[in-house]
C-alpha cells in the first residue's frame, strides 16, 4: 500500500493504508452461467468517459450482433454496437444510474444472434492498425472508469510495465476472479498483444492473496513467459485503486495530477485485457459482460454473462429473483458502487456486480459529531485529511478544499468505512469536489 506517514505514524502507530472490508466472497466458486437473450435491450449511448455517442440507426432498421448503432467524432469517445439481432424500436432517452440523461437505442430481439456480415478478426501489422482495432472494438475500461481503451493504450510517455488489475477487492465481486479462471487464454493473448504493440518490457498480474486458485492457474499458465510476474497482493481494500496498485506492485508513486503513464506503467482490468485478446482472434465488439448478482435479499446469487442493455430486473429474475424485499439496490460494489431507485436500468459496459441487500443489511446510522480519532486519515490511501476537507465542504471554502487535495480523492470510501462516527464522508468529497470545479479551479 502507499508508504506515506498518516496521522497516527506521527503518534508512533504503524500506518496501514486502506480499510479491512469483509470480502464475502459467495460466488468464488460458482461458474459463470450465461443467460438467455432478453425480449429486448436498451442500449445507452454514454458508457464511458468522455463524449456520449449519437444513435446512427432509426426505429424499425434491422441490426445483428456487432452491428454499430452509436458513435461520436469526439476524441475521448468509443464506438457502441448492438449486443443483439433484432428490429430498433426507438430512439428514446434514458435517465442513467448518476442521475443524468442520455439517449439510447431499445432494440426488439429476434432471438437469433446473428452476428453482423461486416465482422471480422482485424488485420494488424502495426501499432497504428493495433490501436485502429482497439477503437473499432468498441473497448472502455471494464474495471468501472470507462476509459476509451484506444486513448489508453496510446500514451503520450513511453512505458515499460503493463499492470493487469485482478486484484477485486470490493466485498461480494466475484466476476474478475472468474475471468482469470473461465478465460486465461484470451488473458494471456491480450497480454502479449499489448505488450508487442506498447514495447512494454515486463507485464505484472496483480491477483489478491485471497484468491489461491487464480494464482496458482496464472502462474502456470504464464511459466513459459519470462516477461510475465504473477504477483500475490495483500487482501486489503482498496488493492485494484489504479495507483495504489501500481505503487505496491512496482515501487512507483503516481504524483496528484498525473496518470500511471508519467511512472512509466500502464494499468487494464483483467476483463478489459481478456476481451481484447478474445476480440483480437474473433472481431467480435464488445457486446456482453460477466456480472456478479449478490447479496441478501437476492435468491441464489451467480456471476452471470449478459448482453449489454438488457434491464437489471431481467438479470435478477435470472437468479430466481428476490427472496426478500430489497431496501438497498446497488450497482458495482457497497464500498464505490452506486445505489439505484430501481432495477429497471439496463446494464452498462462497465458493470461488474448487481448487489441487492434486506433491510437489516442495508440499515444505515445516524452521523454523530466528530470524535477526532484520525482513523479516517490512517486509513485514506491517498494520505488526505478527510476531517479538515469536511470542515472546507462545510464552510464551503474553495481555498480550504484545493489546500488540502480533495481533487486527489478517489472516493474509495476507506474514510467513512472506518469512521466510529458514521460521517459521511464521501458525500462531502464529492461536494467537494462540485464545489472546486463551479469556481473554475
Amino acid at each position: 500500500m502507499a508508504k506515506q506517514s498518516g496521522f497516527l505514524a506521527t503518534l508512533g502507530f504503524a500506518r496501514d493504508p486502506g480499510a479491512p472490508v469483509p470480502h464475502r466472497k459467495n460466488t468464488s466458486a460458482s461458474a459463470t452461467e450465461v443467460m438467455p437473450v432478453p425480449a429486448t435491450v436498451t442500449i445507452a449511448m454514454s458508457m464511458h468517459i468522455g463524449a456520449p455517442c449519437t444513435p446512427c440507426v432509426k426505429p424499425k432498421d434491422h441490426v445483428d450482433v456487432g452491428t454499430v448503432i452509436g458513435s461520436s467524432p469526439a476524441f475521448m469517445s468509443a464506438l457502441i454496437h448492438s449486443s443483439v439481432s433484432g428490429t430498433v424500436k426507438k430512439v428514446d432517452s434514458i435517465l442513467m444510474p448518476n442521475g443524468s440523461k442520455t439517449q439510447a437505442v431499445v432494440i426488439d430481439t429476434d432471438g437469433q444472434q446473428t452476428l453482423d456480415p461486416s465482422l471480422k478478426a482485424p488485420e494488424i501489422n502495426s501499432k497504428e492498425d493495433f490501436l485502429e482495432a482497439v477503437k473499432a472494438s468498441g473497448l472502455v475500461g471494464l474495471g468501472g472508469a470507462g476509459f476509451p481503451a484506444h486513448i489508453k493504450l496510446n500514451p503520450a510517455t513511453p512505458v515499460d510495465i503493463l499492470c493487469i488489475n485482478g486484484a477485486e477487492c470490493e466485498p461480494y465481486i466475484t466476476a474478475d476472479e472468474h475471468e482469470f479462471l473461465e478465460n486465461y487464454e484470451n488473458v494471456i493473448y491480450g497480454i502479449t498483444q499489448v505488450r508487442k504493440y506498447l514495447g512494454v518490457e515486463k507485464v505484472l498480474i496483480g491477483i489478491e492473496g485471497n484468491k489461491p486458485g487464480a494464482i496458482a492457474l496464472m502462474k502456470e499458465k504464464t511459466a513459459e513467459y519470462d516477461y510475465i510476474s504473477v504477483v500475490t497482493l495483500p487482501a486489503r481494500y482498496p488493492q485494484g485503486a489504479e495507483k495504489v496498485l501500481i505503487d505496491q506492485m512496482t515501487d512507483r508513486q503516481v504524483p496528484p495530477g498525473k496518470l500511471p503513464a508519467d511512472v512509466g506503467t500502464v494499468v487494464m482490468n483483467v476483463a478489459s485485457i481478456g476481451f481484447l485478446g478474445g476480440y483480437l482472434k474473433d472481431g467480435i465488439p464488445l457486446t456482453t459482460k460477466r456480472v456478479t448478482v449478490d447479496g441478501s435479499a437476492i435468491t441464489t446469487p451467480k456471476n452471470v454473462r449478459v448482453l449489454i442493455g438488457t434491464p437489471i430486473k431481467d438479470i435478477i429474475d435470472f437468479c430466481g429473483g428476490y427472496k426478500e424485499t430489497p431496501a438497498k439496490l446497488i450497482s458495482g460494489g457497497p464500498m464505490m458502487g452506486i445505489a439505484l431507485m430501481t432495477d429497471d436500468f439496463p446494464v452498462l459496459k462497465q458493470n461488474n456486480a448487481f448487489l441487492a441487500f434486506n433491510e437489516k443489511d442495508a440499515k444505515s446510522f445516524e452521523p454523530t459529531s466528530c470524535i477526532r480519532c484520525g482513523r479516517c486519515v490512517d486509513a485514506c490511501p491517498m494520505n488526505l485529511m478527510p476531517t479538515k476537507l469536511e470542515d472546507g465542504v462545510l464552510f464551503k471554502d474553495v481555498e480550504i478544499l484545493k489546500e488540502y487535495g480533495v481533487m486527489n480523492c478517489m472516493e474509495c470510501g476507506c474514510c467513512a468505512f472506518v469512521c466510529p462516527a458514521n460521517r459521511k464522508l464521501v458525500h462531502a468529497m464529492k461536494l467537494g469536489k462540485m464545489y472546486v470545479r463551479e469556481a473554475g479551479q
